[in-house]
């Protein structure tokens, strides 16, 4: 009888069996990561959006002259816009980590009382008052989606396409709600900025996450101000766009006032898939490629728009004007907060606030233009206009510690 058979003792060297290593979750989509941003981004642009679909209603209801009208216009613009710089900074150097929710809640409450009231001089205190909301929420939200977002520029696409969102939407709920009930239905829009607040003020970030946050690197003023001209540029041409073109559709190319409202549309809807698809060529050939990609597509689609006879063929190219006036939107924003990593919230103020606003502020200039050459002759000036962004667009360089080589999306 044999004893049992030996077994073969392993190599010296042998390493141990390798045990099942627990696979790491696959990170989380852009949209999972970024759905409160955009969302609060579009509940708080609604306000910025529901400012001129309103001023129509306080000259009927009110009999507000056309100059009282404009000063409404100018309130929230002054409110949203010169203030964004310096909460910025303040976003920045202090831990305001309540800033986001209290100012989409200022903006909703603002501009939801401003059609309750009688003198003028309260609701032009009021619509100020809401702009300023405005203000408060977009250097603290636009840092705070920036460190959900990562490097991904597609995942702060979520959020700067919320904007977009937002905007088209104000007239869209609104004009049905003034038509039925007059300029106090304004009151209905107070619910979803205070919802939408306590939300926020659920979600916010912790303090220890948001300094782990913070990014190292150096400040570089030089390439922050050629991009923040690029964006007045983008802005001056956006805001010209969204306010002549339904006057372009009814008397130029001789179309009813339902055909030049889709036309406006149209513009709007390219504009939100133009900032998303910016975030997805960003992820893959790099920023300011993508910035430059969006000045060169402009002009074409500007010159077909203006040129293009008829009525509803030029709606295709409204629809691409949009798309690529907004490819560099949120590469801008998120470009921004590359050149100065120190100051996220700064750079969101510039970019989201002060820098859009000034398109708001241009716009009578180009009205003086459409009062001299009708429509048509503001959309030749806007065919230009964006070829400033091109020019500037070549000075541009990408951050530091970063190159131009494709990144993956997400």
């Amino acid at each position: 009888m044999t004893g049992p058979t030996a077994r073969p003792t392993p190599p010296a060297d042998a390493s141990p069996p390798a045990r099942d290593t627990p696979r790491r979750p696959p990170p989380a989509s852009a949209w999972r990561r970024m759905r409160m941003w955009g969302v609060a981004h579009a509940v708080d642009d609604l306000y910025q959006g529901l400012v001129p679909a309103c001023v129509p209603y306080f000259v009927l209801d009110r009999g507000y002259s056309y100059v009282a009208a404009s000063g409404l216009t100018l309130a929230a613009a002054l409110g949203s816009s010169v203030p964004q710089p310096f909460i910025g900074i303040a976003v920045d150097r202090y831990r305001l980590s309540r800033m986001a929710p209290a100012g989409l809640a200022v903006a909703g409450i603002g501009l939801g009382l401003s059609g309750l009231v009688r003198p003028y001089a309260a609701v032009w205190l009021l619509i100020l008052l809401s702009g300023l909301g405005v203000a408060m929420f977009h250097p603290a939200a636009g840092k705070a989606a920036r460190e959900a977002a990562g490097d991904s520029a597609s995942a702060m696409s979520v959020f700067a396409a919320g904007g977009s969102v937002g905007f088209f939407l104000a007239p869209v709920l609104a004009t049905p709600a003034l038509v039925a009930m007059g300029v106090g239905a304004t009151a209905l829009f107070i619910p979803p900025a205070v919802l939408m607040a306590f939300v926020l003020l659920r979600h916010r970030p912790a303090a220890t996450a948001v300094r782990a946050a913070a990014r190292a690197g150096r400040d570089r003023w030089g390439p922050f101000l050629v991009l923040t001209g690029i964006e007045v540029v983008r802005s001056v041409a956006f805001f010209g766009a969204i306010t002549f073109i339904e006057l372009f559709w009814i008397r130029h190319l001789h179309s009813g006032r339902g055909l030049a409202g889709v036309a406006l549309a149209c513009f709007l809807v390219g504009g939100v898939a133009g900032t998303l698809l910016g975030g997805q060529i960003a992820d893959r050939t790099g920023m300011v490629r993508t910035v430059q990609l969006g000045a060169l597509m402009t002009v074409p689609a500007l010159i077909a728009l203006r040129l293009t006879p008829g009525t509803v063929l030029p709606l295709l190219f409204a629809i691409l004007s949009g798309l690529a006036l907004n490819i560099p939107f949120a590469v801008l924003v998120k470009l921004g907060q590359d050149y100065l990593p120190g100051r996220p919230g700064t750079a969101a103020g510039v970019t989201l606030g002060l820098a859009v606003s000034v398109g708001g502020l241009i716009a009578p200039a180009l009205g003086a233009a459409a009062q001299a050459y009708g429509p048509q002759g503001v959309f030749t000036i806007l065919c230009a206009i964006p070829a400033l962004a091109l020019v500037l667009g070549l000075f541009l360089t990408e951050p530091d510690g970063q190159d131009c080589s494709p990144r993956p999306p997400g």
